[in-house]
């Protein structure tokens, strides 16, 4: 393909429809569960909202996170799936992820003990983390943290499209330095929003590598969405997009890094923690690998590490988009159990659970997320026709 063409062959085909439409038939199903689960166990159903909204959350921002490294890199890895991170990290994912973060806004009462006064008023350290652990101040970071990812996804999807109108060259220089800025907002701001959602579930702990072991999960979700994306567009005597075993093998080789970085923030995390041997340290993980939770950490190490670091060693299955969709469908699972195991336990310490509502979040969340996607997907050509680095791409060896 000339990079000066229109890319108008590069479609996105019409199951990319079908599978939108089942994503919007099965979120619509999810929220008349969610609903359900809120006229009878409305605590339960915030708690598995918020690991549900999470792991879809995931999926728009780690792909935002692995974009903005694409432009600042500029790496022709990035170019045959630029358009599948602009579909999952569009100011459409993203702004529906602002509208999905409102139950948690008003479940909060029901997710954070720092949320209850009386309990703040007796307890010195929550008292010392009230400026900054109080809901006012909690929902003012929060529409901080939307509106710079909502930004930074509106700014780069403008100059992409112009780049797509215009052929100007020096747009790829600022979509870099944009870029830029971009992913230093993003780690800043990711860093505080697993403090803010998550770590304060458990507000006596604390871990400064939390934000870090979140993020890196995130970009574990985006690359698993872009192997399963590259089975669906590059299949076919026609693909939407001429992926070459070149290009998988690089993609594989991404998530193969990032799945190791996850393990290895997570190992300097509890090491740390283990070494240092605090109890207001340790009982995070206390409760995670003693008792009813303890089988879920061995399940979380298998299925989130050992399994796909061995399964990603293999060259040819990198290589090949079929081969690699069976672990990106796993690392999708994953993820999510890496998140219930995050949440769950700062409520039941004492006993493993898996509530109904626990698997209707994601359904509902997932469902309309992946119709969004598809609707990005669709509404350009899947190949940035003038992009300056598209040749090397296509002929990247």
């Amino acid at each position: 393909m000339n990079p000066g063409s229109n890319g108008g062959s590069h479609l996105a085909p019409e199951s990319v429809g079908k599978i939108g439409r089942i994503g919007l038939v099965a979120g619509v199903a999810g929220l008349v569960l969610l609903a359900v689960g809120f006229a009878t166990n409305k605590d339960q159903l915030f708690r598995s909202y918020l690991t549900g909204y999470m792991w879809m959350l995931g999926l728009s921002a780690g792909a935002l996170g692995v974009l903005l490294l694409h432009h600042v890199t500029r790496g022709a890895w990035g170019v045959m799936i630029r358009r599948v991170l602009e579909a999952a990290a569009s100011p459409l994912t993203l702004g529906f992820a602002a509208v999905a973060f409102l139950p948690i806004a008003f479940g909060t009462h029901s997710l954070y003990e720092w949320t209850h006064g009386e309990v703040v008023a007796a307890d010195a350290i929550l008292t010392h983390k009230k400026p900054w652990l109080n809901t006012t101040s909690f929902l003012t970071r929060s529409a901080i943290y939307f509106a710079l990812w909502i930004f930074f996804a509106w700014v780069l999807s403008r100059l992409s499209a112009r780049q797509d109108e215009t052929g100007d060259r020096r747009l790829a220089l600022w979509m870099q330095r944009w870029g830029a800025a971009g992913l230093v907002a993003y780690l800043l701001s990711m860093t505080f929003a697993a403090f803010d959602w998550l770590m304060s579930l458990t507000p006596h702990w604390y871990s400064t590598i939390y934000g870090l072991y979140v993020i890196i999960g995130q970009a574990v979700a985006a690359m698993a969405l872009v192997a399963l994306a590259a089975l669906l567009l590059g299949e076919g005597r026609s693909p939407a997009v001429p992926f070459q075993p070149r290009h998988l093998h690089d993609h594989g080789k991404l998530l193969f890094a990032f799945v190791c970085v996850w393990a290895y923030f997570g190992y300097s995390q509890f090491i740390i923690i283990w070494s240092g041997n605090l109890p207001e340290e340790t009982t995070f993980y206390t409760s995670r690998l003693n008792g009813a939770w303890k089988a879920t950490t061995v399940a979380l190490v298998l299925l989130h590490y050992a399994l796909p670091f061995a399964l990603l060693l293999s060259r040819d299955r990198k290589r090949s988009a079929k081969a690699l969709a069976p672990v990106a469908v796993l690392l999708l699972l994953a993820r999510w159990l890496a998140l219930h195991w995050l949440v769950a336990p700062s409520f039941s310490k004492d006993a493993f659970t898996i509530h109904w509502l626990d698997l209707a979040a994601p359904l509902a969340l997932g469902g309309l997320w992946l119709f969004l996607f598809t609707l990005g997907l669709k509404a350009r050509p899947l190949l940035p026709a003038n992009e300056p680095f598209l040749k090397e791409a296509l002929a990247h060896d």
